[in-house]
């Protein structure tokens, strides 16, 4: 037997605007709300290959470097393309150290959380 990531939780001050923000990165939907908490995830629903996020009200959420960050790879259009079309929605470009030679970027979402665009595009 083995395990598979069902689930991210996400504790953050402002689960609406992460929700949107989210969704509209990863394609998600909308799953459910409980206790202020938002469950987003593939058109599917929960259960499939891609792990569901929940957003999670907290009164002292941390951001900025944690200690696991999400990793996403562009689907349908190039690197620079998808950095244009995630800063669009409200990410920012964040500086943990990088030299510049990296072939990723760092980016914050809007909370502040840090993520990062890698370069291999991934069929959908």
């Amino acid at each position: 037997m083995s395990c598979r990531i069902s689930e991210l939780v996400l504790d953050c001050s402002d689960p609406e605007l992460l929700a949107r923000f989210w969704s509209d990165v990863l394609g998600y939907v909308e799953l459910g709300r409980e206790g202020g908490a938002i469950e987003i995830g593939p058109p599917e629903g929960f259960g499939g290959l891609q792990p569901t996020i929940i957003l999670s009200p907290s009164i002292d959420p941390r951001t900025g470097k944690l200690p696991l960050h999400i990793d996403v790879n562009p689907v349908d259009r190039d690197q620079a393309a998808e950095l244009d079309r995630l800063l669009a929605l409200g990410a920012r470009p964040a500086d943990v150290g990088q030299t510049g030679d990296e072939q990723w970027h760092v980016l914050a979402d809007p909370e502040g959380n840090e993520f990062c665009l890698l370069r291999k595009r991934l069929d959908a």
